[in-house]
C-alpha cells in the first residue's frame, strides 16, 4: 500500500537532532541570561535622565562601607588565586627513533624463532600466527643483543640499551629547548621490567651531571601505562615546588626480558614489543605558557589491584623450565574492559559537555526505575576530544576501544599507525602517537587530546591535555623519513 505519511526516518535527519539539542544544552545558561539582560536594558533605557539623576542621588555611600567591601573582595580574591592549583604545561617532548641496522622484518624475526625454538615447531607455529594478526610492520626494531642466535643478553648490553635510548630522547629534547641540565629540577623515570643498581635515573643524574639538590624518582613495575603515572606525579610535585622543570622519562628496555622458552602466554611479548621512549619536559613558570605545547587539564588514574584476576593478569614468573617471561592472560581483554569502564565514569563527568551528561543519567535512571534491559547510553566522547591517543599494545585493544567508544578510524589512526611502524614501545607508545598527529599536521590550537593507557597491576591511567597553540608538523622526529606514507593499509592478516 503507498504511505499516506512520509518516512521520517529517512526525511529527518536525525543528526542535526542531536546537534540542535547538544547546542540548546551546552549554551542553556546563555539562552537564559541573554533575555533577561535584554529586559534590564530595556528598562533603563526607558527612563529618562532625571530619573536616572534621581537614582544615582538616592544612593547613599558610606566610605567605611566602601573600604570593607572592597578589602573584603581583595581578600576573597587572594585566597581563591592562591589555592587554584598552578597550571603544568608540557613545554615540549622527543621520541627515539632506533636506526636501521636494529630493523627486525618479519622474515628476520621468524628465521630466529626457528633457530631458537628448533625443538618446539608448535611453538613457532603460535608465533608466526600472532604476528600475522598483530598489526606490526616491516620497521619495528629490537636491541642488538637480541639480533644474536640464540639470544644471551647481559646486564652490560641492558644498561647500553638503556643509555642510547634514553640519552639520545633527552639530547634530542634538549636541544629542540634549549634546556640545560642545570635547569631541571624534577627527573622522574619509568621503566618497567629493567631496575638496575645504581637506577636509571641516578644513569640520567650521571650522565648530565645534574644538581644535587635535585628531586629524582625511578619508577618500575607499573607495566605500560607508567608513563602517565609518572606525569602525575610530576603534577603533583609541580603544584609544591614553583617556577620548576620537570624532566619526565618513559620507556622500556627489552634486551634482558626476552623470553626463551615454549609457553605460548608467555611468547606473546616477543611478538608485540619492541624498543622505544620519549623524554618529556613539564615547568609551572608562567613564561612558558606562550611556547608550551600543551596545558595539563585532567589526570585519572584506575587501580584494579584487589582483584585476583586482574593483580595476575600481566604477570612476571618462570615456566616449568624456569626460563623468566611475562605472562598475558586469557582474561586481558575481559580485565581491561572493566577497568576502562572504571576510568571512564571518572573521567566523563570532567570532561564531557552537559548534553552527554544528561543524556547518560536520564538514561541510567530510566533503566533503574523503568526497564533495566534498556541499552545503556554510552556518551559520545567525540564531544569531548579532537584527538585520541590509546596505548597501541596490541591490535585487540585498539579494535576493543574503537568499538565501545564509537570512534571513526581517523581517531584511531595514530594508535594503529604507531603499532606498525614502532610496535608496542611500552609506556613511550603514546608520546609517538602524538607525534604522528602533529606530523600530519592536525593539532590545533584549543584541540583536546585524551591520552589512556593500561598497565600491569591492573590499571587504566587517562591524561587529557589541550593544544596550547597551532603546532606546524615538525622536521624532525620518529615520523620524519615515513610520515608521507602513512596511513597505510593494515589487513587483517598477513600471510608469512
Amino acid at each position: 500500500m503507498p504511505q499516506i505519511l512520509p518516512d521520517f526516518s529517512s526525511s529527518v535527519k536525525l543528526k542535526y537532532v542531536k546537534l540542535g539539542y547538544q547546542y540548546l544544552v551546552n549554551h542553556i545558561l546563555t539562552f537564559l541570561l541573554v533575555p533577561i539582560m535584554a529586559g534590564v536594558v530595556l528598562e533603563i533605557l526607558r527612563l529618562g535622565p532625571e530619573e536616572m539623576l534621581n537614582i544615582w542621588r538616592s544612593l547613599h555611600f558610606d566610605l567605611l562601607q566602601v573600604l570593607c567591601s572592597s578589602f573584603l573582595i581583595i581578600f576573597i580574591a587572594t585566597v581563591y588565586f592562591m589555592s587554584k592549583p598552578r597550571s603544568v604545561y608540557l613545554v615540549d617532548y622527543a621520541c627515539y627513533k632506533p636506526p636501521v641496522t636494529c630493523r627486525v622484518p618479519f622474515s628476520t624475526f621468524m628465521e630466529h624463532s626457528r633457530l631458537i625454538l628448533k625443538d618446539s615447531p608448535k611453538s613457532v607455529d603460535f608465533q608466526m600466527r600472532i604476528l600475522e594478526r598483530s598489526g606490526l610492520g616491516e620497521e619495528t626494531c629490537l636491541p642488538p643483543a637480541i639480533h644474536y642466535i640464540p639470544p644471551n643478553p647481559t646486564m652490560e648490553d641492558a644498561r647500553a640499551e638503556a643509555e642510547t635510548v634514553i640519552f639520545a630522547a633527552i639530547d634530542s629534547l634538549m636541544k629542540k629547548t634549549g634546556l640545560k641540565p642545570k635547569d631541571i629540577d624534577i627527573l622522574i623515570v619509568n621503566c618497567s621490567l629493567f631496575s638496575p643498581t645504581p637506577s636509571l635515573s641516578a644513569m640520567v643524574i650521571n650522565k648530565y651531571k645534574l644538581r644535587s639538590n635535585i628531586k629524582s624518582f625511578n619508577l618500575s613495575g607499573m607495566g605500560c601505562s607508567a608513563g602517565i603515572i609518572s606525569i602525575d606525579l610530576a603534577r603533583d610535585l609541580l603544584q609544591v615546588y614553583p617556577n620548576s622543570y620537570a624532566l619526565v622519562v618513559s620507556t622500556e628496555i627489552i634486551t634482558p626480558n626476552y623470553y626463551k622458552g615454549n609457553e605460548r602466554a608467555m611468547l606473546l611479548p616477543n611478538c608485540l614489543f619492541r624498543m622505544g621512549g620519549a623524554a618529556i619536559l613539564l615547568s609551572n613558570k608562567r613564561r612558558e605558557k606562550s611556547r608550551a605545547k600543551y596545558r595539563l587539564v585532567h589526570v585519572v588514574r584506575t587501580h584494579k589491584g584487589a582483584d585476583d584476576k586482574a593483580y595476575r593478569c600481566v604477570y612476571e614468573q618462570e615456566d616449568p623450565q624456569g626460563k623468566v617471561g611475562i605472562n598475558l592472560s586469557k582474561d586481558l581483554m575481559v580485565i581491561a574492559g572493566e577497568a576502562l569502564k572504571s576510568n571512564i565514569t571518572t573521567i566523563g563527568p570532567l570532561v564531557l559537555p552537559a548534553s552527554e551528561q544528561l543524556l547518560f543519567l536520564f538514561t541510567l535512571i530510566g533503566r533503574k526505575i523503568f526497564n533495566p534491559k534498556w541499552k545503556p547510553y554510552i556518551p559520545d566522547f567525540k564531544q569531548a576530544f579532537e584527538h585520541f591517543c590509546i596505548h597501541a599494545g596490541g591490535r585487540a585493544v585498539i579494535d576493543e576501544l574503537q568499538k565501545n567508544l564509537q570512534l571513526s578510524a581517523e581517531h584511531v589512526e595514530a594508535s594503529r599507525m604507531t603499532l606498525h611502524r614502532f610496535g608496542n614501545t611500552s609506556s613511550s607508545s603514546l608520546w609517538y602517537e602524538l607525534n604522528y598527529i602533529e606530523a600530519k599536521g592536525r593539532m590545533k590550537k584549543g584541540a583536546r587530546v585524551w591520552q589512556i593507557a593500561f598497565g600491569s597491576g591492573f590499571k587504566c591511567n587517562s591524561a587529557v591535555w589541550k593544544c596550547n597553540r597551532t603546532i606546524k608538523a615538525p622536521m624532525e622526529g620518529p615520523w620524519q623519513d615515513c610520515i608521507d606514507r602513512y596511513p597505510v593499509h593494515i589487513p587483517e592478516v598477513v600471510k608469512l
